[in-house]
């Protein structure tokens, strides 16, 4: 893909991978679109790059995520990327959580349906402009669960799945399907307690660009890639292994 003159919407932009990848996308001569939850953050982010245009928006109230769609569609007619980033995750025991199913439900709504209701109505926008595709983040965990995550691991597993079969249904459309599997990244999303295996944000966007570039439908960064590897020749291992990491 080409990855200049196009509008993009980052979701969940505010921080972390999404701020790194608005700075880069933005360095690189692209329109910017941001939302997140926090408007405390978008207003930082905006501060640190003032070519940002941010949204505050709750990507887990479906209303609210609808009515944000509608928004870009109305003020951002020739928005050509659209990057599903924003995620929660939650460390939790299922059996001793007494909010359990609480943490499901915002997980589910903002890690799977908010990502596929943006995309639903976002197409007609999208397929109107040339160089149009989507994006969807999401870990090398699809392939490997780790057990500290009851929810994370099988929402972007759903995320996976979807992503492929949205590839194989608009094979003959104008939009390119893309998924971006990242490893532990050195964000605030670990709260100030990144794993000892975080690999630099910096690095992690960089070679995002680059599979951007190169035109992959999947793109397995760093040891997400070995994760994929270890999945298909020893399952049992690779599941031992991932949860054995501090």
């Amino acid at each position: 893909m080409k990855t200049k003159n196009n509008t993009v919407l980052i979701t969940g932009g505010s921080s972390g991978i999404g701020l790194e990848l608005s700075k880069v996308l933005i360095q690189k001569g692209n329109r910017v679109i941001i939302c997140g939850r926090s408007g405390e953050k978008l207003a930082a982010a905006k501060a640190a790059i003032p070519e940002l245009t941010t949204y505050q928006c709750d990507l887990s109230d479906s209303r609210e995520c609808s009515d944000f769609a509608k928004t870009i569609t109305g003020h951002h007619p020739d928005l050509n990327l659209l990057i599903n980033n924003a995620a929660i995750v939650h460390k939790a025991s299922f059996v001793d959580d007494a909010q359990i199913m609480e943490k499901l439900e915002a997980e589910l709504q903002t890690n799977l349906v908010a990502p596929v209701q943006l995309i639903n109505q976002l197409i007609p926008v999208l397929e109107k402009n040339r160089h149009a595709e989507i994006i969807n983040i999401t870990t090398g965990l699809i392939y490997v669960p780790r057990a500290i995550y009851p929810f994370y691991n099988a929402t972007k597993a759903a995320l996976h799945s979807i992503t492929q079969v949205l590839r194989l249904q608009m094979a003959g459309r104008k939009i390119k399907i893309t998924e971006v599997m990242f490893p532990a990244v050195d964000t605030p999303w670990h709260k100030g307690n990144p794993p000892k295996i975080a690999i630099p944000v910096g690095e992690a966007v960089q070679e995002m660009i680059k599979g951007m570039e190169n035109g992959k439908d999947e793109i397995r960064i760093k040891g997400a890639k070995l994760i994929y590897m270890l999945s298909r020749i020893a399952p049992g291992f690779a599941l031992k292994k991932i949860n054995s990491l501090n």
